[in-house]
């Protein structure tokens, strides 16, 4: 019998597409989300058709869920009986946590603790978690790597997602649960959010707006596209459950960064989304943000050597893929 996966945030960007690929290896995927209005409802529930007309569909289910509900999140776990968690349900997004603390509190903490009870005491093989690379917040060393001090985040979202890693490093100690925290790197491509610069930057630019760049454009960001990234999310998921089930004496928990590993300037960036749009931005440029940062950078080194993996799609490839999509998508 094929192994039950619980995935949470499935309607999401990364959690529909790591959904998709377990689905074809043949797995059990229950997934859940609370389909909330951070952004629009239609486009989760258009990921949602996605996995219901795939290769692997039925054995696909989906319950709409909140995170922060402990009593439906604990019954879940008790029926389920799951043999590994791939956990990417959150509240997302830096800037939203300067207007809506509360809802980062709700989901990625109190969320998440409700995750780890559930792996506690319904035990599963493996727990994967999203991270971010927000946690390296006002770090000025880099590529960044997970042995580096993380103790300066310049947002709420990144104080929980650091939150969640000693939380998971806490359940390991006390109660033996096995985990992997990812941080992940500026992740982009099809069927991604309408908060991030390709969506907003790509709608603006096809509508004759104008885009807004930030700290005048001196920013770099480690770009990570989507297919890379849900393969390494298996990859990291079934590399774990092999060796839980390979018989290792000590319950570990592991962070990894998961990213491209070379950092790309925003302004170059938005060059090559204009050539794959066939169309130049009108740009207006302003200074940083709250709660932004300059550069992110990931040192991949780790997950390589552990999990044989790298991400390889180039920046041109990964938007002009982003671009086509986006502009079939709005038509």
């Amino acid at each position: 019998m094929s192994k039950k996966i619980l995935v949470t945030g499935a309607a999401g960007f990364i959690g529909c597409e790591v959904s998709l690929i377990l689905l074809s290896k043949g797995y059990q995927v229950v997934g859940i989300d609370n389909m909330n209005s951070y952004y629009q409802v239609s486009l989760k529930e258009n990921r949602l058709k996605r996995l219901a007309s795939c290769n692997g569909a039925s054995n696909f289910s989906f319950e709409k869920m909140d995170l922060a509900n402990g009593a439906t999140i604990s019954a879940l776990f008790e029926k389920e009986h799951f043999d590994g968690v791939v956990h990417l349900g959150a509240q997302a997004g830096v800037r939203y946590s300067l207007e809506n603390p509360q809802a980062y509190i709700d989901s990625n903490i109190t969320g998440f603790l409700n995750i780890l009870e559930g792996c506690r005491r319904f035990p599963v093989q493996q727990l994967v978690y999203a991270s971010s690379s927000s946690v390296y917040g006002r770090n000025t060393k880099t590529p960044f790597c997970t042995t580096d001090p993380v103790c300066s985040p310049s947002s709420l979202y990144a104080s929980t997602k650091r939150s969640n890693e000693l939380m998971a490093e806490t359940y390991r100690h006390l109660f033996k649960v096995n985990s992997v925290g990812l941080r992940f790197f500026t992740v982009y491509g099809p069927w991604g959010r309408p908060d991030m610069a390709p969506w907003l930057f790509a709608d603006a630019i096809l509508h004759n707006r104008p885009i807004k760049i930030f700290n005048n454009g001196h920013m770099m960001r480690d770009f990570t596209y989507i297919a890379d990234i849900a393969e390494g999310v298996v990859k990291i998921f079934e590399t774990g459950m092999a060796r839980v089930l390979a018989g290792g004496a000590d319950s570990e928990h592991r962070l990894y960064n998961i990213g491209h590993g070379e950092p790309v300037n925003l302004l170059d960036f938005v060059k090559t989304l204009e050539n794959h749009l066939g169309k130049e931005a009108e740009k207006i440029y302003l200074p940083m943000q709250p709660g932004d940062v300059e550069v992110t950078w990931a040192d991949t080194k780790a997950l390589e050597a552990d999990c044989g993996y790298t991400a390889d799609t180039t920046l041109d490839a990964g938007i002009r893929a982003f671009a086509e999509w986006f502009k079939e998508y709005n038509a």
